[in-house]
């Protein structure tokens, strides 16, 4: 891992890393807190876009970097491919690669193996939800929990996102996202790695928090989601911020409403690190 300042950040360092999987190249960052000691929690963080924007460097916008701070965890984001340069299923290709890859280098990572935790907002949260459902019925790690946040799940129209026009995401850039990653397949019946609402088995996956606004198009969807991980007997918890659009908190991130959210959602990740461990096979 070669050491670099890819943010101007005082508290955290970042290592760039590459990760190669038969003919699969992913590059990632690893961020640690400043004099990382090592013997913390890993978060795999996955980033926003639609599934065909966005980069790794996103994680320093996001709550991933909320947890480095105030946690001390280390958080690894992966630079996934973008649908517009290949469908699926490269973007979760690359993300299981780069989880093989934590759970493999956990030592050198200076990090516990048996809390691997994965997360991402939007398309992230998407990934985030079909890497739990890959690595289980893979039988390949033991993640301890998931934070799909707001997630992208459905790639079908749901009663929140069939005829939605708030701002930042709304239904026809939802209709070409989906496009874009599934191409003719789109209002197919694809396997839940590609759209994880089409999952039939949620049992035995992580237990997991998101929050997710009102007003949004994944609403639906990801009420959908929990409500299916607790009839599994898995345990679920979300926060619903009333009135608010998709991403709010990163648009709006000093704003009252934000600043409460992101306090819920530290909560919810500080009895995370008390409560789930996940020991590797």
């Amino acid at each position: 891992m070669v050491r670099i300042q890819l943010w101007p950040d005082n508290d955290v360092v970042q290592e760039k890393i590459t990760i190669r999987a038969g003919k699969r190249q992913v590059n990632a960052l690893v961020i640690k807190p400043k004099d990382y000691a090592g013997g913390a929690a890993c978060v795999l963080w996955m980033h926003g876009g639609g599934l065909a924007t966005g980069m790794k460097e996103m994680a320093y916008m996001t709550r991933a970097i909320d947890l480095v701070k105030k946690f001390g965890v280390v958080v690894v984001s992966p630079g996934y491919k973008l649908s517009w340069q290949e469908p699926y299923p490269a973007a979760i290709k690359d993300c299981y690669a780069t989880l093989l890859y934590i759970k493999k280098h956990a030592k050198d990572l200076g990090i516990r193996d048996d809390q691997i935790m994965v997360g991402g907002e939007s398309a992230g949260g998407g990934l985030t939800a079909a890497l739990c459902m890959l690595a289980r019925d893979k039988k390949s790690v033991n993640i301890a929990y998931q934070m799909p946040l707001y997630p992208m799940l459905d790639n079908f129209d749901t009663g929140s996102s069939r005829d939605n026009h708030n701002k930042v995401w709304n239904t026809r850039k939802n209709h070409m996202a989906w496009k874009f990653y599934l191409g003719r397949n789109v209002k197919k019946a694809v396997p839940p790695y590609a759209a994880p609402a089409r999952q039939t088995d949620y049992t035995n996956l992580p237990p997991c928090y998101t929050f997710v606004c009102t007003d949004e198009p994944f609403y639906d969807e990801t009420l959908a989601f929990v409500k299916k991980l607790k009839e599994a007997g898995v345990e679920a918890e979300v926060d619903i911020i009333e009135g608010m659009y998709h991403s709010f908190d990163l648009y709006e991130p000093d704003s009252p409403i934000t600043r409460e959210t992101v306090e819920k959602f530290l909560q919810r990740f500080e009895y995370a690190l008390e409560h789930y461990h996940a020991p590797q096979n």
